[in-house]
């Protein structure tokens, strides 16, 4: 090979990593676009909606089973509020049915869809029954809700994109020299953290509420365990409290 074509062999192969790194990037945004699109319509038919189940198959189809309502507590069920297979009273969700399956077949549909972190198996049924739970109506007022519960003078998080959307600290207020108040280990329990992570990763992963919610970080920043930074690491300012 000459080292002319050497050179364009190189071109090529990085223009081709770029791509398919862009064309990934896009196809998680699109699967969270879908999902946002049939929750919405669950949601107007079913206010009350927190989970689609389905039964999911080595093909990488589903039968959609229903959907259910938030679980009470945490040794409840969570109620059943629709059931396709149920041929009884209609429901406004039986119109849509199709257009629910579908959906979410197309939300879970590659194997590196961000909608998949929202996907546990459904305890409290036997057999082939997953549970996909819908996203909030706005994510960055839930991740505000959440964080607060547990500090509630937080005003901004630091959120690392290279960890599909880790909190590496919380920041709370200014001290009195001037300087932000800086919380590194959050007081939260682990499920408190992965669901925290999930929303983060989708915030990331759609472009308009990344570009909404996430700035960048000052130049002077300094990651807490002195670890290297990026521009994939953002400034998320939580929105105020009421």
């Amino acid at each position: 090979m000459t080292p002319a074509a050497h050179d364009q062999l190189a071109i090529l192969c990085e223009q081709r990593e770029e791509l398919e790194a862009e064309r990934l990037r896009i196809e998680k945004a699109y699967c969270l676009a879908v999902l946002d699109h049939i929750t919405a319509k669950i949601r107007a038919a079913c206010p009350e909606a927190v989970y689609v189940t389905f039964a999911y198959y080595s093909s990488r189809t589903l039968d959609l089973h229903g959907v259910l309502g938030a679980q009470p507590s945490p040794l409840g069920t969570c109620p059943e509020l629709w059931n396709n297979r149920d041929d009884g009273d209609e429901h406004p969700l039986d119109y849509i049915a199709d257009q629910i399956e579908s959906d979410v077949q197309t939300a879970l549909a590659p194997y590196s869809s961000p909608a998949w972190a929202s996907v546990h198996r459904n305890s409290a049924a036997e057999g082939n029954s997953w549970l996909l739970e819908l996203p909030p109506a706005d994510r960055a007022d839930r991740v505000a809700e959440l964080v607060r519960e547990h500090h509630p003078e937080a005003t901004a998080l630091v959120v690392d994109g290279r960890a599909a959307g880790r909190i590496i600290e919380i920041l709370e207020g200014v001290a009195d020299d001037g300087t932000p108040v800086r919380t590194p280990r959050p007081r939260w329990s682990s499920t408190c953290d992965t669901t925290l992570t999930r929303l983060l990763g989708q915030v990331l992963a759609l472009p308009a509420l990344a570009d909404r919610h996430l700035m960048p970080l000052p130049g002077d920043y300094v990651h807490p365990y002195g670890v290297s930074t990026s521009d994939q690491v953002h400034l998320m300012p939580l929105p105020p409290t009421a």
